[in-house]
């Protein structure tokens, strides 16, 4: 997995290159122990990039499930892994909440002040996405959607008008290399590496996300 630099501006992070998507997943699972599952695909329809679901105004073309019972999918083992994406080798990749890790999705905006003001309050962050919707996804130790919404209020914030969102189980989150049609790639704010293989609580990551979020707003 590529490095990537968290910065103030999404500019800062280079594109995602080098591996496959059966090479990232695989990858995935071995150096994170994290579960994937295989999505949608882009397809070339008219010389547009369209999404393998067949919806002509798909809000995610070749970035989400592409099944009903996904949650049957997701596997952490390799060997599974190699199989499904030799299948189709375009496959996006997708993690699910809920198991290994929860996420707390904000807008971009807010995500990068939040990484600012955490920087500085010294804490240890887990790995965080970039999508190309302009959405970014902190991980952290499982169970946080069941405490986020009271941390919010605790902080004096109103859950409701905050766009901060917590995904558990049932959820998902999309990494990189996968691609959102022609709006680009999946990027790592914060990429996984050993340092942060040990993830944070939402408690430690919730006041600077919260506050963020409001600033946001």
């Amino acid at each position: 997995m590529e490095e990537t630099i968290a910065g103030p501006e999404a500019a800062h992070i280079p594109k995602q290159r080098g591996d496959s998507l059966l090479e990232a997943a695989v990858r995935y699972i071995e150096e994170r122990h994290w579960e994937v599952f295989p999505g949608t695909w882009l397809e070339a329809v008219d010389g547009m990039h369209r999404c393998s679901c067949g919806q002509p105004t798909c809000p995610t073309p070749g970035a989400h499930p592409a099944r009903d019972d996904w949650t049957t999918q997701a596997t952490g083992s390799a060997t599974v892994a190699r199989r499904l994406w030799s299948k189709q080798p375009r496959a996006s990749i997708l993690l699910p909440t809920g198991r290994t890790f929860d996420a707390v999705d904000v807008p971009e905006t807010a995500g990068f002040l939040a990484l600012a003001r955490m920087e500085r309050m010294e804490l240890t962050l887990g790995p965080v996405t970039l999508t190309p919707d302009r959405r970014m996804q902190f991980f952290v130790l499982p169970g946080a959607s069941a405490k986020v919404t009271d941390l919010v209020r605790n902080l004096g914030w109103s859950p409701s008008s905050l766009d901060l969102v917590t995904l558990g189980e049932g959820g998902y989150v999309t990494v990189p290399p996968t691609r959102y049609g022609s709006r680009g790639a999946v990027q790592w704010a914060c990429r996984p590496t050993p340092a942060n293989r040990w993830l944070p609580d939402a408690e430690e990551l919730i006041s600077p996300l919260a506050y963020a979020c409001g600033r946001d707003r």
